[in-house]
């Protein structure tokens, strides 16, 4: 796929991996959306590039996602590339009573209804334009589980899984079907973790990871699989209960707060 000359809405681009490839893709000659929530947090990111543009939005609400349709289509006919990069990753102890149940399901929504309702909203926009794109932000966490944050890493699979669907489903269209599968990064999702549960993982610098992502796109590499993420999914294949039980290990530490 042709990187450059694109159309781009990219949910949850004010920070981290999703700022980063609005950097880059604006380098690369693309025009690109992001969204956010926080109004504050969309200005300083159209501060530090003037070039995108920005629409306040929640990527895990059906009623805003429709509203963001009706604006973006509108205001940019020409997209043609959409990366469903919004969410957000917590520390859930499931033996904490005092846990409210709408809340516990905050990431489910984030990470993985929200993509699935940006689909269905944006596909037949997508899929009658000459070439198009749709990304999917996973996670290496995918494939092997970090038992501290069990609801991210439900999600995280469950976006996974329902990209190889949705890819299969797309097949006779002009839309590519990408995933993500980041590995642990630089980024403010990181820096909310206790060095403790990241003992013996380096967080791969976000310019790097992200500049993997868009290469591999270019190369029509469906399922892109940066640094630890790769071998989180072939040990996960040769050594199972081996690599789970290394992920395991930062729950004794959390249940000895509880």
């Amino acid at each position: 796929m042709k990187m450059h000359g694109n159309t781009v809405l990219i949910t949850g681009g004010t920070s981290g991996i999703g700022l980063e490839f609005t950097t880059q893709l604006l380098k690369l000659g693309n025009a690109v959306i992001i969204t956010g929530r926080d109004k504050a947090k969309l200005d300083a990111a159209k501060k530090q590039l003037p070039a995108v543009h920005t629409l306040q939005s929640d990527a895990a609400d059906p009623q805003a996602i429709a509203r963001l349709f009706e604006t973006v289509v509108k205001q940019f006919p020409k997209l043609n590339v959409l990366i469903n990069n919004a969410g957000f990753m917590r520390k859930i102890n499931l033996h904490d009573q005092d846990i409210d149940l709408q809340d516990l399901n905050r990431e489910i929504e984030s990470n993985l209804s929200g993509p699935i309702w940006m689909v269905k909203q944006f596909l037949e926009h997508l899929k009658a334009q000459e070439s198009a794109a749709i990304m999917n932000v996973s996670s290496g966490l995918a494939f092997v589980p970090l038992p501290i944050a069990p609801v991210y890493c439900a999600a995280k699979a469950g976006i996974h899984s329902y990209t190889q669907s949705l890819r299969v489903q797309l097949k006779n269209t002009k839309v590519k079907v990408f995933e993500l599968a980041p590995p642990l990064t630089e980024t403010p999702l990181v820096d909310s973790f206790d060095q403790a549960v990241l003992a013996g993982s380096k967080a791969m610098n976000v310019s790097k990871m992200v500049g993997i992502a868009i290469r591999g796109m270019e190369q029509d590499k469906l399922e892109i699989r940066p640094g630890q993420s790769n071998a989180l999914k072939l040990m996960n294949r040769i050594a199972p209960k081996f690599i789970f039980s290394q992920l395991s290990k930062s729950v004794n530490s959390m249940l000895k707060e509880s």
